[in-house]
């Protein structure tokens, strides 16, 4: 499969490939218009470019997104990164990815600054009391959503459970969780595929030639441009600075973050607010309701959190510059290891799609995903309705309980006013939000 390869375009389109300029001219388009988190995303990027413009083959589009969902990172920048170096090469596949990224990275950028400077106002802690509540109905859509699904065999919906309790109840590493997951996955898929609803991979077809000379190189340029800040961060500030412990901790997110933003969410929330104290429990519910709002991947959350770490930890910067410095970190660890994965495995994708294994590992860590989100759900519900939350302790089990006198009634009567819009009038992202903050200013002014 060569880098520019232009023998892909839909059945009775047109085969020539797309000059650079109008690549540019869709994923640009394509940037500012990709809201709906991930499920939106793809498909605004199969009409956009299989339906419409007949670039990318329905077989090799859907081919792609199996794949993508094989990579740690947001699989829908990834498949944009895929399909920008399959119809342009790496110059191509840089251009695609990056346009994905920026116009929401630069709102959400503005977004942050704006927080960390006005946070302290009524009108702004009004305003996103209605944020979160709207937040934790849509985070009760994705956990219903990725369940139903994900869970079609007893054996995942036995993971789920245990990765829930192994997180909620044992207060296991996520890492753990994935690692475990994937493995057993593994074992399954050689042994008993039915279990995981596996379908045998289909033979036939002359596979390309092993790609290993444009795997290593791959790994070693953007390896390096992956590390180049966090070795320039502890040549010059050292290891004990904030810099460096954002840029180590989203590092290592970037590696483990299967099955998209909302399931290692609860593992970043718990780590930047419990482990790091970088933001509150509430800020967390508060950056991603900014990141829903906003086009790009959900996991551009992440930026908002980079920006409040290195904001309220500046020396020896002022607050905005170390913040800027902050978010923009982030989102070079965060986003440069898709660069990575896209450009070093995209040729192996006709024997990826082959290894029942490695699916079986992806369909296990998958179903353990809902179990994931299951605990952000509980985490977010009570920091939301709640103003203060303890821990009972009784041996191995540590479980969160709110104080039922902190009970927040404001909050309650915006998540049933979310809950009622989202599930029974089935409104959008951006119309929850609006009409949710919109009541939290209303509702401040009760008194």
């Amino acid at each position: 499969m060569a880098d520019t390869d232009a023998s892909i375009a839909a059945p009775g389109a047109d085969s020539t490939a797309p000059s650079f300029s109008e690549l540019l001219s869709a994923f640009t388009r394509i940037g500012f218009l990709s809201f709906g988190g991930p499920a939106g995303q793809i498909a605004l990027m199969h009409r956009e470019l299989v339906e419409e413009r007949g670039w990318v083959a329905e077989e090799d589009f859907l081919h792609a997104l199996n794949f993508c969902h094989l990579l740690p990172g947001p699989e829908a920048q990834q498949l944009a990164t895929w399909i920008g170096w399959r119809l342009g090469g790496v110059r191509g596949g840089l251009a695609a990815g990056l346009l994905f990224v920026i116009p929401g990275a630069c709102i959400i950028l503005a977004l942050s600054v704006f927080y960390a400077l006005a946070a302290n106002l009524g009108w702004v802690a009004a305003l996103f009391l209605g944020v979160k509540a709207a937040v934790l109905a849509i985070v009760v859509q994705a956990l219903l959503r990725i369940a139903g699904r994900a869970l079609d065999t007893g054996v995942k919906k036995g993971l789920a459970v245990a990765a829930f309790a192994g997180l909620f109840l044992l207060d296991l590493p996520f890492p753990l969780i994935v690692l475990g997951s994937g493995v057993a996955g593994m074992v399954i898929a050689r042994t008993r595929p039915d279990l995981l609803a596996l379908k045998p991979a289909k033979g036939g077809g002359t596979l390309p030639p092993n790609p290993w000379r444009t795997t290593i190189a791959s790994v070693l340029v953007w390896g390096a441009i992956w590390a180049a800040p966090m070795v320039l961060i502890a040549a010059t500030l050292g290891q004990d600075h904030v810099l460096w412990q954002v840029g180590a901790f989203f590092s290592q997110l970037a590696i483990v973050t299967f099955g998209g933003a909302y399931a290692v969410l609860a593992y970043m929330a718990q780590e930047a607010v419990q482990g790091f104290g970088w933001l509150q429990a509430g800020e967390m519910a508060d950056g991603l309701g900014l990141a829903e709002t906003t086009p790009g991947p959900l996991i551009l959350v992440t930026q908002f959190v980079g920006y409040l770490a290195a904001f309220r930890a500046p020396e020896p910067f002022s607050p905005l510059v170390a913040g800027l410095l902050g978010a923009g970190l982030t989102t070079w660890v965060t986003f440069a290891p898709c660069f990575l994965w896209i450009f070093a495995f995209a040729p192996w994708i006709d024997r990826l799609g082959q290894a029942v294994w490695l699916k079986g590992g992806l369909a296990a860590v998958t179903a353990a995903v809902v179990g994931v989100i299951a605990n952000l759900t509980a985490w977010f519900a009570l920091h939301v309705l709640f103003a203060r939350v303890g821990e009972v302790e009784a041996g191995p089990l540590r479980l969160s309980w709110p104080e039922l006198a902190s009970f927040d009634w404001r909050a309650g009567v915006l998540a049933a006013l979310a809950f009622a819009l989202a599930f029974g009038a089935k409104w959008g992202v951006l119309r929850l939000l609006a009409v949710c903050a919109a009541g939290g200013l209303a509702l401040s002014l009760v008194g």
